[in-house]
């Protein structure tokens, strides 16, 4: 038996980067990969130019709220992956931490999120690959 790989994405708010890509991870890799998101400080509501600029790419995360960065989240993660959060992001043993630096798109409008949002799927398949032995059935 196998165990599915988890992966939590951290930023500051968790209303952009993070949600995008945990939206891209959760449409590309469906039941494949455990997806969590989270930020060290919390915005009240997602970014609406991120929320536009996904809904481009035919995913809707208008559902997600932005969620406070927790120990047990981490500790129930495989990778963790930070977006511009610094040492906010606890440490455990056994992890793999990565740090993808990205421009925030906070207060940016939607012309300024779709180059952050092509950057992130394209990292997101390059995870998918990595953390997916088999490749995935078309």
């Amino acid at each position: 038996m196998t165990t599915t790989p988890s992966v939590l994405f951290v930023c500051v708010h968790n209303a952009g980067r993070s949600q995008m890509a945990a939206g891209f991870l959760s449409h590309l890799a469906g039941d494949a990969i455990e997806v969590r998101s989270a930020g060290s400080a919390p915005a009240d509501s997602i970014n609406p130019a991120a929320v536009e600029a996904m809904a481009e790419e035919g995913i809707d995360i208008t559902a997600q709220t932005p969620k406070i960065l927790t120990t047990d989240a981490v500790a129930a993660s495989d990778v963790v992956i930070t977006m511009g959060c610094g040492d906010t992001c606890p440490i455990f043993p056994g992890k793999s931490y990565r740090d993808w630096v990205l421009d925030d798109p906070a207060g940016q409008g939607v012309d300024a999120v779709r180059p952050i949002r092509d950057e992130i799927k394209t990292r997101v398949e390059a995870l998918i690959a990595e953390l997916t032995s088999t490749p995935a059935a078309h």
